[in-house]
């Protein structure tokens, strides 16, 4: 199979898994393709937004697409690493200790308010999300491909809860804000979700078919123009490095090498998504905002003249237009 017809097949099952998700899920389009993109990325995500805008279904819902295994864990406040990772069992019978896996252990993973665990256990799902593997009694336990986190979080509710550290959220490739869906839409989901109709999902697609798809994204070419767009507006966004001096005074910390990786591979995968052969710059404004926010912080100066952080974004891609 050569790479047009590749990426044209890989495109079609996407286009399908995208139908049956939309059996279930209405009028949040934007989050659907981006959860996608971390899907043929191999990349975790951060969905953001207040409750009830499906956040958690549309991750159910995907999963459900995909003939592999699933898990949801909970995240609260009095949750232990064991209770994430797994822990050792003694055997009274044999006088020996077997491990008892916990829910990491899964190819999708669903981190539910996840801004709810303490340290510990954001640490030992930092290890998982960027080692690939979690430690239980001293011993390294390798976690089976594809994996993915693909977490949510509340921003409106801050008690009980624990802010992220700074290297745990440089490992989501993308953070998507979910918003509320518009009138047309919600007109549509209360009528299609009130009703006795089964909206039950197809599988679509296999574990080895989607890293088949992960390994086509990785191949496909990028023009230097795009390679130089996304060079050009990561380095912007860091103190020092970039054109406009002006924004020096309103950046705190810019992203690292990561994000621009995260961009590169973000940008293939929406190319495929679409059915194209190459990105482009467009994909690059497109999804300079997901990739980049999590990963830089403004300064005191710039929050006290109420710049937001979609605000310096939009700024940043502007030369890019």
């Amino acid at each position: 199979m050569n790479g047009t017809t590749a990426i044209a097949a890989d495109a079609s099952m996407v286009q399908e898994v995208v139908r049956q998700v939309g059996r279930r899920i209405v009028g949040q389009d934007y989050m659907v393709e981006r959860l996608l993109i971390s899907l043929l990325t191999g990349g975790h995500v951060l969905l953001e937004g207040v409750p009830g805008l499906a956040k958690t279904l549309t991750v159910r819902t995907l999963a459900e697409t995909i003939n592999t295994s699933f898990s949801r864990i909970q995240f609260t406040p009095d949750l232990l690493p064991a209770d994430v990772v797994g822990t050792q069992i003694y055997d009274q019978s044999n006088g020996k200790f077997s491990v008892k896996k916990g829910p990491i252990f899964a190819n999708i993973i669903l981190a539910d308010e996840i801004n709810r665990a303490p340290a510990k256990v954001q640490a030992a799902l930092l290890e998982a999300m960027q080692e690939k593997q979690v430690t239980i009694g001293g011993t390294t336990h390798t976690l089976e491909e594809p994996f993915l986190v693909l977490a949510t979080q509340n921003p409106i509710e801050q008690e009980g809860t624990y802010p992220l550290p700074e290297a745990q959220l440089d490992r989501f490739l993308l953070q998507i804000d979910v918003s509320y869906p518009d009138e047309a839409a919600e007109r549509r989901m209360i009528l299609a979700t009130t009703g006795i109709e089964d909206h039950t999902p197809k599988k679509v697609l296999s574990p080895k078919e989607l890293m088949m798809a992960q390994r086509v994204v990785r191949e496909l070419p990028v023009g230097d123009q795009v390679v130089d767009a996304i060079l050009k507006l990561v380095r912007s966004a860091r103190p020092g490095t970039g054109n406009d001096k002006t924004l020096d005074d309103l950046i705190a910390w810019g992203p690292g090498p990561r994000a621009s990786q995260a961009l590169m591979l973000a940008v293939r995968a929406k190319a495929m998504i679409d059915g194209r052969l190459a990105p482009s710059v467009d994909d690059v404004i497109d999804l300079a905002e997901p990739v980049l926010k999590h990963r830089m912080a403004l300064t005191f100066a710039a929050r006290a003249e109420g710049i937001q952080m979609t605000d310096m974004v939009a700024r940043l891609v502007r030369p890019l237009g």
